[in-house]
């Protein structure tokens, strides 16, 4: 038998509700799409264009903006498909695909979350040699590293997938190829695969995970010894958007994967799964903008010399 053996192709039953509803939900859905890659793509413009904004925040920000659209378009296009079909079909190809693009992003997210911590370790806890450590050519060693790391550890995990035998029922029960419901599906053993995912887990996880800990650790006792209260505020303000980000990304992701809710159902896990391919991409550039005086004032110069000229 080949690797595909009798399935040829998958069929998504996304959200099994009544039409109404379905047509209010694809409203919605492509409504927050709309303003997930408008945000997104307006804060790459931002930090490509103002001057003040060349810094390595910034980059490290805009960096999980281009990812948040990659993610988006990966999950949500073909979401809205299923949603006005009720369904919908998709080829074994086209859903390993999904599913390797939906993995590289979510570790691409949690490298770079924690490449963020560290960023904001070194500007609190050593501000004097912030400059000497976080130069632009180390940033972009350790933007490029994330990606390569993503891309790389995956493909392990992508090849012992496609090699399983897919011979029985055919149906999803999810709005995208995610792991668990597909391996469901498997028809051989699927137990070296799982193996791959915990080791996996690992460095892709704990360890990103390890390293926010610790620099936010170190960020409190480094704060908790400035005398000022205003001198507080202000260093805790550069850290509070990123530690927002941090806590809906990996509250979603722990609740679904790692520590699953006890007796959790299908629905449950699909409005979680909801949270982090579709509103989490939404409500980054949100957090960064509506929370970060220098984003705010680099929109407003570049309105004020729209209406100059």
């Amino acid at each position: 038998m080949n690797n595909l053996t009798a399935v040829n192709g998958f069929f998504l039953q996304g959200f099994q509700i009544h039409q109404n509803l379905r047509w209010f939900l694809f409203c919605l859905f492509l409504l927050i799409y709309c303003g997930t890659i408008c945000g997104n793509l307006l804060i790459l413009a931002l930090v490509s264009t103002s001057r003040n904004l060349h810094t390595p925040m910034y980059f490290f920000i805009s960096q999980l903006s281009a990812n948040d659209v990659l993610l988006s378009t990966d999950i949500v296009p073909n979401m809205l498909h299923i949603l006005l079909n009720n369904g919908g079909t998709i080829t074994f190809a086209e859903c390993i695909t999904q599913l390797y693009l939906f993995v590289v992003s979510e570790t691409f997210e949690c490298l770079l979350l924690a490449v963020m911590s560290y960023d904001r370790y070194v500007a609190i806890c050593n501000p004097l040699r912030y400059t000497s450590i976080m130069t632009s050519t180390y940033c972009v060693i350790l933007f490029v590293l994330c990606w390569l790391f993503g891309f790389s550890i995956h493909l392990i995990y992508i090849i012992i997938t496609i090699r399983l035998n897919f011979c029985g029922p055919n149906i999803i029960d999810h709005f995208f190829c995610d792991t668990v419901p597909l391996l469901r599906l498997a028809c051989s053993d699927t137990s070296m695969v799982h193996l791959v995912i915990v080791v996996i887990g690992i460095p892709v996880v704990f360890i990103p995970t390890t390293i926010i800990v610790l620099s936010y650790t170190y960020i409190v006792l480094a704060v908790s010894r400035i005398p000022s209260t205003t001198g507080r505020q202000k260093a805790f303000s550069t850290c509070s958007s990123h530690l927002i980000v941090v806590s809906i990304f990996y509250w979603t992701m722990f609740s679904v994967y790692v520590v699953p809710m006890k007796g959790q159902t299908v629905t449950v896990s699909k409005i979680l799964s909801l949270l982090y391919t579709v509103f989490t991409p939404l409500i980054n550039p949100i957090i960064y903008s509506l929370r970060n005086v220098d984003i705010k004032k680099a929109v407003e110069e570049i309105l004020h010399k729209r209406v100059i000229y």
